[in-house]
C-alpha cells in the first residue's frame, strides 16, 4: 500500500452529487492522502455516476480512492480499491477479484484477532474505532488508542476512525495511528479545506 500515512477523509452519505464534489473537491489539496466513497443508497445509477466523478477527481489530485463494501463498483470506476466489514472471506474474495496492487481496508473495530485474519486474508490496513464517541455512528463499540501500537506486529497501516477533530487527532497519532479517518468533523466544518490542513499537519509534527 503506497499510502502509509496522513487524513483519510470519508465522504458524507448524500443525494447532492453536485454538493458532494464541490465538498471532496476543497479539500483534496489539503493533505489528504485517501479518499473513501460511503454512501448507503439504494440507487445504482446514483452510486456510479458518484463514485465515477470522485474517482476522476481523486486521479487528478494524486489521492487514493477506495469504495466502501461495494467491490463491483469499485471496478466499474477504476478506483484502486475497496473497504470492508469484518468477513475475512469477503477480503479474500476482494483480493481475488481486484488484484494484488488494490488496497483494501478491514474494519476491526477493537478486535485484534480480527485484524491479524484479515491481514492473513489480505488485508491491505487495518481500522479501528471509534476512538472517540462518533456523530455518524454513536453506538459504535469504542477502541482504545493501546490497540495502534498492539497492531504494529501486524505490518500494515492502521487506521483511526471516530469522533476524531483537530483536537485530539494528536493524541491518536500519537498512540501509532498511520491513518485517521473523518467523516463529519470534516465534512461539516464551516471550513473544511482548513479542518483538512490541520488534521494533515498532525503528521508533520
Amino acid at each position: 500500500m503506497a499510502t502509509r500515512e496522513g487524513l483519510y477523509a470519508i465522504t458524507p452519505d448524500t443525494d447532492d452529487s453536485e454538493r458532494l464534489i464541490e465538498l471532496v473537491g476543497d479539500v483534496l489539496p489539503h493533505g489528504v492522502r485517501l479518499l473513501q466513497y460511503r454512501n448507503k443508497s439504494q440507487d445504482p445509477v446514483r452510486r456510479l455516476w458518484q463514485a465515477s466523478l470522485l474517482a476522476s477527481l481523486c486521479q487528478s489530485h494524486g489521492v487514493t480512492f477506495i469504495v466502501n463494501d461495494d467491490v463491483e463498483l469499485a471496478l466499474s470506476v477504476g478506483a484502486d480499491g475497496v473497504h470492508l466489514g469484518r468477513d475475512d472471506a469477503a477480503i479474500a474474495a476482494a483480493r481475488a477479484r481486484l488484484g494484488p496492487d488494490a488496497v483494501i481496508g478491514a474494519s476491526c473495530y477493537d478486535d485484534l484477532a480480527l485484524a491479524e485474519a484479515a491481514v492473513a486474508a489480505g488485508a491491505s490496513y487495518v481500522a479501528f474505532g471509534a476512538v472517540f464517541p462518533s456523530g455518524t455512528k454513536p453506538n459504535a463499540v469504542r477502541a482504545p488508542l493501546e490497540l495502534f501500537g498492539q497492531a504494529k506486529r501486524f505490518g500494515v497501516p492502521t487506521v483511526a476512525i471516530g469522533g476524531i477533530t483537530p483536537a485530539n487527532a494528536g493524541e491518536v497519532v500519537a498512540a501509532g495511528a498511520d491513518m485517521l479517518a473523518v467523516i463529519g468533523a470534516l465534512f461539516d466544518a464551516a471550513d473544511p479545506a482548513q479542518v483538512a490542513e490541520r488534521l494533515a499537519a498532525t503528521f508533520r509534527r
